[in-house]
């Protein structure tokens, strides 16, 4: 494992929590990274307004199965205002910081939840507050 990430992102690469799919999830969002190569995957099941469960799939790098792994802790029993309010930056300090280079892996989880948040809300009929990231906001500075 390289020596730029910290102990909680290894913990997070080498045992990521709430990995898999929701057969009957309430939302899914799907994002990938042109500038990197990272994809992610994320479900949501809510009742009465809870995300009482979360999965996700990633296929990339370790900050990328960190980022997917931690948010799915963030987001896990949160309603969906609480939910909402979850950033890429709230994701990098969870995991006690990223490198610079991999900072983009922690947005890809903001835009998976934003995704599945928003599918949410299609599903439901109910108009979207959520502005979506573009791929753009995904490249690296």
């Amino acid at each position: 494992m390289n020596h730029q990430y910290n102990e909680k992102v290894v913990d997070h690469f080498m045992n990521p929590r709430n990995v898999g799919e929701i057969e009957d999830a309430d939302g899914i969002g799907d994002v990938g990274s042109p500038s990197c190569g990272d994809v992610m995957k994320l479900f949501i099941k809510v009742e009465n307004d809870i995300i009482i469960d979360v999965k996700y799939k990633t296929f990339g790098c370790a900050a990328a199965i960190a980022s997917g792994s931690m948010a799915t802790e963030l987001i896990k029993g949160k309603t969906i205002n609480e939910a909402l309010k979850i950033t890429n930056d709230r994701v990098t300090e969870q995991l006690g910081g990223l490198p610079k280079a991999k900072r983009h892996c922690s947005v890809l989880a903001e835009q998976a939840l934003q995704n599945a948040l928003n599918d949410y809300y299609k599903r439901k009929g109910i108009p979207s507050p959520i502005k979506l990231m573009s791929e753009q906001d995904l490249v690296e500075d």
